[in-house]
């Protein structure tokens, strides 16, 4: 099946590992040309240099999502190197969920930063680029908990719950010039950070992950590539009449839609 991607510039922030390079790799499947960023530099230039020889076209820039400016300066040093942006990933970010009483003001302005404000800064350094094709598509990830909060969930669920708002208005404010704007509710993935998890709880990868799926319907945690088949799915010609609305891929755990 021709997705309509051959030739499309993507721009994916936390480009380098998990979801985005899961990502990154779906789409030089299908001849998109790559902007990728993340902050660790060495281990983003090693995975550019793997993409380059599958022969995708790769920039790899090193960002922090997190400061005022990163953004804006990825999606132009995108747009100066291949002329154009179609399509927009915002996927930096990490899962930050504890009580709130333990949540201070640094870990808020945090969350928000590199949350939030990073879709929020991206987004509006790309859309006038996308204006003037006439067509732009911008996935941003959220969690589906962001639908659904439960206790101890800050502040993740809230920053992504004001994600989804943005992403939803988004949506509406430019589908006449083109731009669709969609999300990603992701639930349990496997990924570096529920690693980290299992070694924090004192458990092996393999024992949390199993701890995990119970509360799974499907019984298992997600892979990266699953997620990575529905960011490709939103971004093409295939999804060309789905626009602000939020995709759960969390293996039923979610009570919402």
């Amino acid at each position: 099946m021709d997705l309509g991607l051959r030739g499309k510039v993507a721009a994916i922030t936390g480009g380098s590992e998990g979801i985005g390079r899961a990502t990154a790799l779906r789409f030089v499947e299908e001849g998109v040309r790559l902007a990728l960023c993340a902050r660790r530099g060495a281990v983003l230039n090693a995975f550019a240099d793997e993409l380059r020889a599958l022969g995708g076209e790769v920039l790899a820039l090193s960002v922090d999502a997190s400061l005022p400016g990163e953004m804006e300066r990825f999606i132009a040093e995108t747009v100066n190197h291949y002329g154009r942006i179609d399509i927009l990933v915002n996927n930096a970010g990490s899962t930050a969920q504890g009580p709130f009483e333990k949540a201070d003001d640094a870990i808020w302005q945090y969350d928000l930063s590199v949350k939030l404000l990073a879709q929020v800064r991206s987004a509006r350094a790309a859309i006038p680029h996308m204006k003037k094709q006439g067509d732009g598509r911008i996935i941003n990830i959220s969690m589906a908990g962001a639908k659904q909060p439960h206790a101890a969930s800050f502040p993740t669920s809230v920053s992504r719950a004001a994600g989804l708002a943005f992403t939803k208005a988004l949506s509406k404010e430019f589908a006449g010039d083109g731009i669709r704007v969609n999300a990603i509710g992701l639930g349990w993935i496997k990924s570096r950070q529920q690693e980290r998890r299992a070694e924090l709880a004192g458990l092996t990868v393999e024992e949390h992950y199993k701890k995990q799926s119970s509360n799974v319907p499907l019984q298992r945690l997600g892979e990266p590539d699953e997620v990575a088949a529905v960011i490709v799915f939103l971004a093409s010609d295939a999804a060309s009449y789905v626009t602000g609305t939020c995709v759960n891929v969390d293996g039923g755990h979610s009570g919402v839609l």
